[in-house]
């Protein structure tokens, strides 16, 4: 069987400690933007101790650099302004882009507070990985006002190296096909997991580029720097296999939303694409072993305002049959005959099964088998090998092409 190309983001906050104070100070009223100012993040400004730990592009331009002392930083620039990092205010923006991310993939690596690895290799169904990317892309910047990069490839190592093309706010591929055009001429400085001590005595054998250490002779490298000489000469090849570890966490909510290509002003159509949104959302639930308690439909309309209701379900549950008709509830009660251009579906006040009491209500033994079936199938063959009836058409809807199924 021929093996598939996995397909893996690295999504890396652009100024992460910065951006986020930001967000932050604005939401609370503070009247100025400190991106758009001369300013750091700074421990301690009383001790000359203190080093600046992020700083805005308008202090890049002074010449400040992370890592150096705010007393030196404030000689740079007189106008400097230094605030404290808040680690909850951090951790808080974090988990909300992680929250996004359990949208499109359950397989996701943390791989630092404001950097994060998506395998989105059995979840894009028929989207193309570009186009998640930008999706996610222009949601983190609309919905939680900072913005992001995102390396787009088939393996760890060259998603992360993409990511760090143009800053910021931008979107790299970097394939196998094209290491040679956009990685072998950087510094080699640049790659991953080289160390600044490594740097110099690369620089002595004459290897300066990336591309140089990758034409070098692999075992010569392992000669001069052992083990680490392999994983060098690998990496400049373009060559990792690692998987995207994700460390089980449960989630406060799970949802799904997708943008249509065309406005849909008919609520049928709109509930095949709830049927669709509601069966992801159940199935992820299963797969974390949790139930929810509360349903939420959100529409946005082709005028982008967003409007959402929700509904407490009649017991805690992860049925696929329960989640859709509160779904469908709730749709049918809040559409307002508009063109909308956004749906989604989300399930809170999640617990985990085992630590609830069900209700005897919700002992459908043949729901709960078909769930299971479906699940298995879906684990086994991937997402979208098999399907319900009711929502055969709803990739089409989404794609913009819709068709009519005969009774």
């Amino acid at each position: 069987m021929e093996e598939v190309e996995r397909k893996i983001l690295h999504i890396d906050v652009n100024n992460a400690f910065l951006s986020w104070t930001a967000v932050n100070m604005l939401k609370n009223g503070y009247p100025i933007d400190i991106r758009t100012i001369p300013s750091i993040i700074g421990g301690d400004e009383e001790r000359r101790s203190g080093i600046v730990l992020a700083k805005s592009p308008v202090a890049k331009k002074f010449g400040i650099v992370t890592g150096e002392p705010i007393y030196f930083a404030k000689k740079k620039c007189n106008k400097l302004e230094v605030f404290s990092g808040d680690f909850n205010v951090f951790n808080k923006y974090s988990n909300d882009l992680y929250n996004i991310f359990l949208e499109y993939t359950d397989v996701i690596e943390r791989f630092s507070i404001d950097e994060c690895f998506l395998d989105l290799t059995h979840f894009l169904g028929k989207r193309k990985l570009m186009d998640v990317a930008k999706e996610i892309n222009q949601r983190v910047e609309k919905e939680l006002g900072f913005t992001v990069n995102v390396g787009v490839s088939s393996n760890k190592l060259l998603a992360k190296m993409a990511s760090d093309f143009e800053k910021p706010n931008k979107i790299h591929t970097l394939y196998e096909y094209e290491i040679e055009d956009k990685m072998w001429p950087l510094p080699v400085s640049e790659l991953f997991m080289i160390g600044k001590k490594t740097v110099p005595k690369l620089y002595n054998l004459r290897i300066k580029t990336i591309g140089d250490l990758a034409k070098t002779e692999k075992e010569f490298l392992v000669k001069r720097f052992g083990k680490h000489g392999l994983l060098m000469w690998n990496y400049a090849n373009g060559i990792e296999n690692s998987e995207v570890t994700s460390k089980r966490e449960e989630p406060k909510s799970i949802g799904n939303s997708v943008t249509l290509p065309q406005d849909i002003n008919k609520v049928d159509e709109i509930y095949k694409v709830i049927i669709a949104l509601s069966e992801q959302v159940s199935y992820r639930l299963r797969k974390h072993n949790l139930v929810a308690n509360t349903v939420n439909v959100q529409l946005r309309t082709k005028d982008f305002k967003d409007y959402s209701h929700q509904k407490p379900l009649k017991f805690s549950t992860s049925s696929t049959k329960e989640i859709l008709e509160t779904s469908k509830e709730i749709l049918y009660e809040m559409y307002k005959n508009e063109p909308i251009r956004l749906v989604g579906v989300r399930v809170d006040n999640l617990e985990n099964k085992d630590e609830v009491q069900l209700s005897i209500f919700d002992n459908d033994s043949k729901q709960e088998k078909l769930d299971n079936v479906l699940d298995n199938l879906k684990n086994k063959y991937g997402y979208n090998a098999i399907t319900r009836a009711g929502k055969l058409d709803v990739q089409n809807i989404v794609k913009g092409k819709e068709k009519k199924i005969k009774d």
